[in-house]
Protein backbone atom coordinates (compact mmCIF):
# COMPACT_ATOMS: atom_id res chain seq x y z
CA UNK A 1 0.00 0.00 0.00
CA UNK A 2 1.34 3.73 -0.58
CA UNK A 3 1.06 5.71 2.17
CA UNK A 4 3.98 8.61 0.82
CA UNK A 5 2.16 10.47 -1.63
CA UNK A 6 3.98 12.28 -4.79
CA UNK A 7 2.99 16.29 -4.51
CA UNK A 8 2.40 18.97 -7.10
CA UNK A 9 1.01 22.12 -8.50
CA UNK A 10 -1.58 23.19 -10.65
CA UNK A 11 -2.04 27.07 -11.46
CA UNK A 12 -5.59 27.81 -11.82
CA UNK A 13 -7.29 31.19 -12.10
CA UNK A 14 -6.75 32.99 -8.67
CA UNK A 15 -4.94 30.33 -7.18
CA UNK A 16 -2.36 27.56 -6.80
CA UNK A 17 -3.66 24.23 -5.95
CA UNK A 18 -1.28 21.98 -3.79
CA UNK A 19 -2.33 18.41 -4.52
CA UNK A 20 -1.24 15.28 -3.54
CA UNK A 21 -1.10 11.42 -5.42
CA UNK A 22 -0.85 7.69 -3.65
CA UNK A 23 -1.78 4.46 -5.20
CA UNK A 24 -2.48 3.45 -8.77
CA UNK A 25 -5.18 2.46 -10.59
CA UNK A 26 -8.28 4.27 -11.78
CA UNK A 27 -8.52 8.40 -10.48
CA UNK A 28 -10.19 8.80 -7.11
CA UNK A 29 -10.17 12.29 -6.15
CA UNK A 30 -10.94 13.23 -2.61
CA UNK A 31 -12.48 17.07 -1.98
CA UNK A 32 -12.03 17.77 1.27
CA UNK A 33 -14.18 20.22 4.02
CA UNK A 34 -13.69 22.47 6.24
CA UNK A 35 -9.87 23.83 7.03
CA UNK A 36 -7.88 20.36 7.01
CA UNK A 37 -7.32 19.99 3.75
CA UNK A 38 -5.67 17.26 2.23
CA UNK A 39 -4.20 16.44 5.00
CA UNK A 40 -7.53 15.52 6.78
CA UNK A 41 -7.83 12.89 4.96
CA UNK A 42 -4.32 11.29 5.26
CA UNK A 43 -5.67 8.05 7.12
CA UNK A 44 -7.90 7.44 4.70
CA UNK A 45 -6.48 8.06 1.60
CA UNK A 46 -3.59 5.50 2.85
CA UNK A 47 -6.87 2.88 2.31
CA UNK A 48 -8.14 3.76 -0.47
CA UNK A 49 -4.82 3.65 -2.28
CA UNK A 50 -4.48 0.18 -2.49
CA UNK A 51 -7.36 -0.03 -5.05
CA UNK A 52 -7.11 3.39 -6.44
CA UNK A 53 -4.78 6.35 -7.82
CA UNK A 54 -5.74 8.27 -4.83
CA UNK A 55 -5.74 12.53 -5.14
CA UNK A 56 -6.19 15.02 -2.87
CA UNK A 57 -5.73 18.59 -2.85
CA UNK A 58 -6.21 21.63 -0.80
CA UNK A 59 -8.94 23.89 -1.89
CA UNK A 60 -8.32 27.27 -3.08
CA UNK A 61 -7.19 29.82 0.14
CA UNK A 62 -6.39 26.92 2.25
CA UNK A 63 -3.50 25.59 3.73
CA UNK A 64 -0.70 25.03 0.39
CA UNK A 65 -3.34 27.01 -2.20
CA UNK A 66 -2.66 30.51 -1.70
CA UNK A 67 -5.10 32.66 -3.21
CA UNK A 68 -3.83 35.43 -5.83
CA UNK A 69 -5.59 37.98 -4.38
CA UNK A 70 -6.29 37.19 -0.32
CA UNK A 71 -9.76 38.95 -0.68
CA UNK A 72 -10.91 37.23 -3.33
CA UNK A 73 -15.01 35.66 -3.15
CA UNK A 74 -15.33 32.23 -3.05
CA UNK A 75 -17.75 30.66 -5.05
CA UNK A 76 -19.00 26.75 -5.04
CA UNK A 77 -18.75 27.40 -9.07
CA UNK A 78 -14.88 28.03 -8.92
CA UNK A 79 -13.91 25.25 -6.33
CA UNK A 80 -16.11 22.99 -8.61
CA UNK A 81 -14.28 23.70 -11.60
CA UNK A 82 -10.82 23.25 -9.70
CA UNK A 83 -11.58 19.82 -8.89
CA UNK A 84 -12.52 19.42 -12.75
CA UNK A 85 -9.11 20.94 -13.78
CA UNK A 86 -7.77 18.37 -11.42
CA UNK A 87 -9.33 15.44 -13.06
CA UNK A 88 -8.19 16.66 -16.54
CA UNK A 89 -4.78 16.98 -15.34
CA UNK A 90 -4.56 13.59 -13.74
CA UNK A 91 -7.13 11.74 -15.89
CA UNK A 92 -7.62 13.75 -19.16
CA UNK A 93 -8.83 10.15 -20.73
CA UNK A 94 -11.32 8.62 -18.11
CA UNK A 95 -13.70 10.14 -16.00
CA UNK A 96 -12.88 10.02 -12.38
CA UNK A 97 -14.44 8.76 -9.33
CA UNK A 98 -15.48 11.41 -6.82
CA UNK A 99 -15.66 11.84 -3.10
CA UNK A 100 -16.13 15.51 -1.37
CA UNK A 101 -17.02 15.59 2.52
CA UNK A 102 -19.16 18.51 3.86
CA UNK A 103 -18.21 21.61 1.75
CA UNK A 104 -16.43 19.98 -0.36
CA UNK A 105 -19.36 17.32 -0.90
CA UNK A 106 -21.33 20.41 -2.24
CA UNK A 107 -18.10 21.47 -4.46
CA UNK A 108 -19.06 17.37 -5.66
CA UNK A 109 -22.78 17.79 -6.26
CA UNK A 110 -22.33 21.03 -8.44
CA UNK A 111 -19.51 19.35 -10.18
CA UNK A 112 -21.54 16.44 -11.02
CA UNK A 113 -23.91 19.01 -12.20
CA UNK A 114 -22.12 20.36 -14.40
CA UNK A 115 -19.39 18.06 -15.52
CA UNK A 116 -21.11 14.52 -15.26
CA UNK A 117 -19.12 13.58 -18.61
CA UNK A 118 -15.86 13.40 -16.43
CA UNK A 119 -17.35 11.82 -13.22
CA UNK A 120 -18.49 8.21 -12.75
CA UNK A 121 -19.69 8.03 -9.63
CA UNK A 122 -19.81 11.09 -6.78
CA UNK A 123 -20.33 10.11 -2.87
CA UNK A 124 -21.14 13.55 -0.79
CA UNK A 125 -20.62 12.38 2.75
CA UNK A 126 -23.11 15.11 4.41
CA UNK A 127 -23.26 18.45 2.72
CA UNK A 128 -24.61 20.80 4.79
CA UNK A 129 -27.38 22.42 2.15
CA UNK A 130 -29.50 24.52 3.82
CA UNK A 131 -32.25 24.92 1.15
CA UNK A 132 -32.19 20.97 1.26
CA UNK A 133 -34.04 21.85 4.87
CA UNK A 134 -37.69 22.33 5.55
CA UNK A 135 -37.25 24.96 7.73
CA UNK A 136 -34.24 26.34 5.32
CA UNK A 137 -35.43 29.96 6.31
CA UNK A 138 -34.76 30.21 9.62
CA UNK A 139 -31.55 28.08 9.36
CA UNK A 140 -30.71 30.83 6.94
CA UNK A 141 -31.80 33.55 9.49
CA UNK A 142 -28.98 31.50 12.13
CA UNK A 143 -26.31 31.96 9.36
CA UNK A 144 -27.06 35.73 9.50
CA UNK A 145 -26.21 35.72 12.88
CA UNK A 146 -23.04 33.73 12.52
CA UNK A 147 -22.16 35.93 9.89
CA UNK A 148 -23.23 39.41 11.90
CA UNK A 149 -21.07 38.33 14.89
CA UNK A 150 -17.60 37.57 12.39
CA UNK A 151 -18.03 41.10 11.93
CA UNK A 152 -18.91 43.00 14.61
CA UNK A 153 -17.65 40.41 17.30
CA UNK A 154 -14.73 38.43 16.18
CA UNK A 155 -13.89 34.94 15.26
CA UNK A 156 -14.54 33.10 18.70
CA UNK A 157 -18.27 33.84 19.48
CA UNK A 158 -19.10 33.52 15.61
CA UNK A 159 -17.39 30.31 15.89
CA UNK A 160 -19.19 29.42 18.56
CA UNK A 161 -23.04 30.16 17.12
CA UNK A 162 -21.74 28.08 14.02
CA UNK A 163 -21.17 24.97 15.90
CA UNK A 164 -24.10 25.23 17.94
CA UNK A 165 -26.00 25.83 14.18
CA UNK A 166 -24.03 23.03 13.17
CA UNK A 167 -24.96 20.73 16.23
CA UNK A 168 -28.37 21.59 16.33
CA UNK A 169 -28.83 23.39 19.54
CA UNK A 170 -28.47 26.85 18.47
CA UNK A 171 -28.83 29.81 21.14
CA UNK A 172 -26.36 27.53 23.35
CA UNK A 173 -22.71 28.11 23.83
CA UNK A 174 -21.04 25.40 21.98
CA UNK A 175 -17.08 24.80 21.55
CA UNK A 176 -15.47 23.18 18.53
CA UNK A 177 -13.41 20.28 19.51
CA UNK A 178 -11.04 18.90 17.38
CA UNK A 179 -11.02 14.74 17.17
CA UNK A 180 -7.52 13.95 18.64
CA UNK A 181 -6.62 12.47 15.54
CA UNK A 182 -6.65 16.24 14.14
CA UNK A 183 -4.20 17.16 16.87
CA UNK A 184 -1.30 17.08 14.72
CA UNK A 185 -2.91 19.63 12.23
CA UNK A 186 -4.70 21.63 14.72
CA UNK A 187 -2.28 24.88 13.69
CA UNK A 188 -3.44 24.71 10.39
CA UNK A 189 -7.16 23.83 11.07
CA UNK A 190 -7.16 26.98 13.05
CA UNK A 191 -5.81 29.50 10.90
CA UNK A 192 -7.96 28.53 7.91
CA UNK A 193 -11.33 29.78 10.25
CA UNK A 194 -11.53 33.02 9.49
CA UNK A 195 -11.38 32.34 5.79
CA UNK A 196 -13.29 29.46 6.08
CA UNK A 197 -16.13 31.03 8.18
CA UNK A 198 -16.01 34.55 6.49
CA UNK A 199 -15.86 33.19 2.86
CA UNK A 200 -16.28 29.68 2.05
CA UNK A 201 -19.74 29.07 4.69
CA UNK A 202 -21.66 31.44 3.29
CA UNK A 203 -21.36 30.82 -0.28
CA UNK A 204 -21.38 26.91 0.28
CA UNK A 205 -23.99 26.42 2.87
CA UNK A 206 -26.77 28.74 0.50
CA UNK A 207 -25.93 27.23 -2.38
CA UNK A 208 -29.29 25.91 -4.70
CA UNK A 209 -28.68 23.06 -5.72
CA UNK A 210 -30.25 22.10 -9.42
CA UNK A 211 -32.61 19.05 -8.14
CA UNK A 212 -34.13 18.82 -12.03
CA UNK A 213 -30.85 18.29 -12.95
CA UNK A 214 -29.16 16.11 -9.81
CA UNK A 215 -32.58 13.95 -10.51
CA UNK A 216 -31.26 12.71 -13.45
CA UNK A 217 -27.64 11.98 -12.41
CA UNK A 218 -28.73 9.90 -9.74
CA UNK A 219 -27.49 6.60 -11.36
CA UNK A 220 -24.01 8.44 -10.58
CA UNK A 221 -24.50 9.95 -6.91
CA UNK A 222 -24.18 8.36 -3.29
CA UNK A 223 -25.16 11.09 -0.70
CA UNK A 224 -23.42 9.58 2.52
CA UNK A 225 -24.60 10.77 6.18
CA UNK A 226 -22.54 9.75 9.35
CA UNK A 227 -24.20 7.06 11.71
CA UNK A 228 -23.39 9.10 14.71
CA UNK A 229 -24.51 12.48 13.49
CA UNK A 230 -28.37 12.13 13.21
CA UNK A 231 -29.43 15.31 15.21
CA UNK A 232 -26.94 17.14 13.29
CA UNK A 233 -27.61 19.82 10.77
CA UNK A 234 -25.44 18.18 7.84
CA UNK A 235 -27.13 15.42 8.65
CA UNK A 236 -30.54 16.31 8.54
CA UNK A 237 -29.83 17.95 5.05
CA UNK A 238 -28.74 15.05 3.44
CA UNK A 239 -31.83 12.92 4.47
CA UNK A 240 -33.76 15.62 3.16
CA UNK A 241 -31.76 15.71 0.10
CA UNK A 242 -31.66 12.25 -0.68
CA UNK A 243 -35.72 12.55 -0.03
CA UNK A 244 -36.14 15.28 -2.78
CA UNK A 245 -34.33 13.15 -5.69
CA UNK A 246 -35.00 10.82 -4.21
CA UNK A 247 -32.58 8.38 -3.20
CA UNK A 248 -31.62 6.20 -0.01
CA UNK A 249 -28.48 7.43 1.91
CA UNK A 250 -25.90 5.51 3.07
CA UNK A 251 -24.85 5.40 6.31
CA UNK A 252 -21.03 6.03 6.71
CA UNK A 253 -18.93 4.94 10.64
CA UNK A 254 -18.65 8.16 12.33
CA UNK A 255 -20.27 11.63 12.60
CA UNK A 256 -19.30 14.91 10.47
CA UNK A 257 -16.11 13.95 10.68
CA UNK A 258 -16.15 10.02 10.26
CA UNK A 259 -13.00 10.29 8.04
CA UNK A 260 -10.52 11.97 11.01
CA UNK A 261 -12.57 9.84 13.99
CA UNK A 262 -13.05 6.25 12.21
CA UNK A 263 -10.35 6.22 9.15
CA UNK A 264 -10.16 2.89 8.36
CA UNK A 265 -14.02 1.65 8.64
CA UNK A 266 -14.86 4.94 6.80
CA UNK A 267 -12.43 4.00 3.55
CA UNK A 268 -14.11 0.60 3.77
CA UNK A 269 -17.65 1.83 3.53
CA UNK A 270 -16.44 4.19 0.73
CA UNK A 271 -14.66 1.35 -1.32
CA UNK A 272 -17.93 0.13 -0.89
CA UNK A 273 -20.00 2.55 -2.02
CA UNK A 274 -16.93 3.13 -4.96
CA UNK A 275 -17.36 -0.69 -5.74
CA UNK A 276 -20.84 -0.99 -6.25
CA UNK A 277 -20.84 1.61 -9.20
CA UNK A 278 -23.16 3.51 -10.92
CA UNK A 279 -26.79 2.29 -10.51
CA UNK A 280 -29.24 1.58 -13.41
CA UNK A 281 -32.14 3.31 -11.69
CA UNK A 282 -32.94 5.61 -8.86
CA UNK A 283 -32.98 4.11 -5.10
CA UNK A 284 -36.14 4.93 -3.41
CA UNK A 285 -35.61 6.47 0.31
CA UNK A 286 -36.51 3.63 2.70
CA UNK A 287 -37.16 6.19 5.54
CA UNK A 288 -38.63 9.36 6.22
CA UNK A 289 -36.64 12.52 6.94
CA UNK A 290 -36.21 13.59 10.49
Amino acid sequence: MTTRPTTGTLRAPGATLHYEVRGRGPLLLLIPGGTGGAAALDAVAGVLAADYRVAAYDPRGLARSPLDAPDAEQTVAEHATDAARLIDLLSPDEPARVFGASSGAIAALHLLTTRPERVTLAVAHEPPLLAALPDAQARRAELARVQHLFRTEGLAPALSAFTAMLLGTPGQPATLTLPPQAAARAEQTLAGLPYFLGRIVPPFMTYPPDLPHLRTLTPHLVLAHGTDSTSELPHRATTHLAALLPTAPTPFPGGHTGSTTHPAAFAEALLRALAAGPRDRHRQAVSQPS
